[in-house]
């Protein structure tokens, strides 16, 4: 492939990689991960309520890894609610857990910038071969796409497996005992998927520039190595 044509496509990778480590430093910061809605399950019991009488006790709420907000309602009105998971809610969420998928973000954004570099590197300069070169570029943007992947993993399963909106709801809430009706994943997660396909994206683009993967081309050197030692 003609060196401009290379160029362009590592520029096209360099490009997305960049906005990916924007897109996910700012999921991080944000409370758009999810969207719950929540069922005030005592009041409901106790007027036996059904039907349209359940939107009075059904509230809402909304978070991300750090933050959120949200309002309960229990047929007495709303009544909103603001939290924080450090340090309000570190007795009542899996805190392990959580914290690896905030190590994993990181590890995301500086891997997905380190991307950047290496893909404008090999656009404009004179890459090595084993670590700026395309195998650095197929190791890089492999280990990327699997911190995003371990990221969205990780977040369901805390949000399904050990019912994160339940244990917000009902933190600190003596008299009422709260239900999650529904959840729905928002923008901030749906981001980190998005990076997670620009990463396999990229990969492809590395190959379409004229790079052969890196297994293939060990299978392939493996194969000479061998006929040249029955040759000997």
């Amino acid at each position: 492939m003609p060196n401009q044509q290379k160029k362009i496509i590592f520029c096209m990778a360099g490009v997305l990689s960049f906005l990916c480590a924007l897109g996910v430093v700012t999921a991080v910061g944000t409370p758009l991960w999810i969207k719950a809605t929540i069922l005030c399950k005592t009041g409901a019991l106790l007027v036996n309520a059904s039907g349209e009488e359940l939107n009075k006790f059904m509230g809402e709420m909304q978070y991300g890894l750090f933050h959120g907000e949200g309002t309960r309602q229990c047929g007495l009105g709303a009544r909103p609610f603001r939290f924080s998971f450090f340090p309000d809610l570190l007795q009542a969420i899996p805190v392990s857990i959580h914290v690896n998928i905030i190590l994993f973000s990181m590890i995301l954004v500086v891997l997905t910038m380190v991307g950047t570099a290496f893909f404008m590197y090999n656009a404009f300069g004179k890459p090595f071969e084993t670590l700026h070169g395309p195998l650095g570029l197929y190791l890089v943007s492999f280990i990327s796409g699997s911190c995003g992947c371990l990221v969205m993993i990780l977040f369901a399963s805390e949000v399904k497996i050990h019912h994160l909106s339940e244990k917000i709801a009902n933190f600190k809430e003596g008299t009422y005992a709260y239900k999650t009706q529904s959840e729905n994943y928002t923008t901030s997660f749906w981001v980190v998927f998005i990076c997670f396909f620009v990463h396999f994206l990229n990969g492809l683009l590395i190959r379409l520039a004229g790079f052969q993967f890196p297994f293939a081309k060990s299978k392939d050197t493996e194969t000479t190595n061998v006929a040249a030692d029955l040759m000997y």
